[in-house]
């Protein structure tokens, strides 16, 4: 999905035009650059956290001359999903694992030793 897909999806969703979802999704989006750019981070409920990142000026090496260049430091983000976001991708997943756990056997065999009936004690006769 790009930023086109995702004005149009915006649009469909909350049934207004593309020219207000376009800035809907535009506001959206420099806020959360303007705000990592200023070195602070932005959280969003359910979705997830974006965090600047320094990284330290550095010598790597051409793969191609084998010759050692120097690499500036420069500034990234960082996103962690939130645990929302996370169960939403895996629902699927956790779901069918749990309706095949129930028909399957023990993966390991100390789990299957655990599992198995115990022993037949024979009883004494009382006469």
């Amino acid at each position: 999905m790009n930023k086109a897909d995702l004005v149009d999806h915006v649009a469909s969703s909350t049934g207004t035009g593309k020219k207000e979802a376009e800035a809907a999704v535009e506001a959206v989006l420099s806020g959360i650059v303007d705000t990592v750019k200023k070195g602070e981070e932005v959280s969003v409920f359910g979705f997830g956290k974006f965090s600047p990142k320094a990284n330290a000026a550095r010598t790597g090496r051409n793969p191609q001359t084998g010759a050692s260049i120097k690499i500036a430091a420069s500034k990234s983000v960082k996103f962690a999903p939130a645990q929302g976001f996370k169960t939403a991708l895996n629902a699927k997943k956790s779901a069918a694992k749990k309706a095949a756990g129930s028909k399957t056997a023990p993966a390991n065999k100390s789990a299957a030793k655990k599992a198995a009936p115990a022993k037949k004690t024979t009883a004494k006769k009382r006469g």
